[in-house]
């Protein structure tokens, strides 16, 4: 049974994801940075379905707490085989006069010095194997260009341009590296939106509706998928025509 890595999968898109991959056969190391009783529960749906998951807390943000969880996993469940860089730190819109270096930093610390470290941690392994997937999670923001949101969208076009440099160095190695950028998805954190803000967005979405995470969970499966194997370097969008994109 191959091995799942997905960071921030204690609650929302990271825990439907996890869900979605174990249904799939993937065995799941649910990370996490708080919420104990939120990765539990994640694991827990997937065991109670008979799949394979453990939890693991560890900062994404550090090399040395990367290494020794990646032992702990390859123990208890095997080697990872695929990683789903989803995890996010602090959102925030703040109109651009506000906005500080600090907060672009941070958001840079989670989409791209994370994936970068949590690669470089398991590439000798793939590389020896000759395999290995990476799924990074953006966003539709790199093409709306949302305003008073220049930190998080900023971060996020810098991961989708590490994946297409990514994919084109380790393809040759039979490494697959892809995006998916989900639209707006509403998950736990969102639930003081009002009514209306959906009711105005929906406006504008092709297919009628919100997003939902099994939406984006199952487009993440299908890239982790055999199925998926001669796609690499790809941004797969998920909004439902919100953008074409």
């Amino acid at each position: 049974m191959k091995v799942a890595l997905v960071t921030g999968a204690s609650r929302g898109l990271g825990a439907a994801i996890a869900l979605c991959l174990a249904r799939a056969g993937w065995a799941i190391a649910v990370n996490y940075s708080k919420d104990d009783q939120g990765a539990a529960r994640t694991a827990r749906k997937i065991t109670d379905e008979n799949g394979r998951a453990d939890t693991f807390r560890f900062d994404i943000r550090e090399r040395t707490e990367i290494d020794d969880a990646l032992q702990a996993i390859r123990t208890r469940l095997g080697p990872v085989d695929l990683i789903v860089n989803n995890a996010t730190g602090p959102q925030g819109a703040a109109p651009l006069m506000e906005q500080e270096w600090g907060t672009y930093l941070q958001h840079l610390e989670y989409f791209v010095r994370s994936p970068l470290l949590l690669l470089q941690a398991v590439l000798p392994d793939w590389r020896t194997r000759q395999s290995g997937r990476v799924i990074n999670i953006g966003s539709e923001v790199i093409t709306v260009g949302n305003a008073f949101d220049a930190h998080y969208v900023s971060a996020k076009s810098a991961m989708l341009g590490l994946t297409r440099s990514w994919a084109s160095e380790l393809g040759p190695e039979g490494i697959t590296v892809n995006m998916v950028s989900p639209g707006w998805t509403p998950v736990e954190r969102h639930a003081s939106t009002p009514a209306k803000e959906y009711d105005r967005h929906i406006l504008t979405v092709p297919l009628g509706r919100m997003g939902r995470p099994e939406d984006v969970a199952a487009t993440v499966a299908f890239v982790a998928s055999d199925a998926a194997s001669y796609i690499t370097g790809q941004n797969i969008v998920v909004n439902g025509g919100h953008t074409f994109s």
